[in-house]
């Protein structure tokens, strides 16, 4: 093992600490207001990974162009599968305090290692691919990862808030 592959591991394990950490802690809390802060990385990531973009353009020595349309039709797919997956384990429900909560979810961390177990293998195995290839093609899979999951979570919510007035 590389040190390289040691690093991102050790990363992704911290990101599954932290999500799974923060998951638990955000569960007694009710969701605020009319849960427009669910749409936010939806709404940021766009710029952000279109700044990374602009960069990669101007890599010295290195020519940038976009993956094929059928890898991006791929990643778009994969991303769509697996916020779909994340967005089947997310619910709501109203409480007697008349606020709405998150639903825990004992699946949920188990859910989420697979998430990022599947993205891990897929990057080993897809590590041929040119670099800017390659980051293009993750970024399509998680922007249209977190949008699903995001939008549907704001849908989910809505109705709850809606059937319960």
């Amino acid at each position: 093992m590389t040190t390289q592959t040691i690093i991102q591991f050790a990363v992704i394990a911290v990101i599954i600490v932290l999500v799974v950490w923060l998951r638990s802690r955000r569960g007694d809390k009710p969701v605020r207001s009319n849960g427009l802060g669910m749409l936010t990385p939806a709404i940021l990531l766009p710029v952000i990974f279109g700044a990374s973009i602009r960069s990669m353009m101007h890599i010295p020595d290195h020519p940038f162009h976009l993956p094929a349309i059928w890898e991006m039709v791929c990643a778009g797919v994969l991303g769509i599968a697996l916020g779909g997956i994340m967005l089947y384990h997310t619910g709501y429900e109203k409480r007697e305090d008349g606020r709405i909560y998150p639903k825990r979810n004992k699946n949920f961390k188990y859910v989420i290692i697979a998430v990022i177990v599947i993205r891990v293998a897929l990057s080993q195995y897809f590590k041929g691919l040119d670099y800017t290839e390659f980051t293009i093609l993750t970024m399509v899979m998680a922007y249209l990862y977190i949008f699903v999951w995001r939008v549907g979570s704001f849908i989910k919510f809505r109705q709850i808030s809606k059937t319960a007035s």
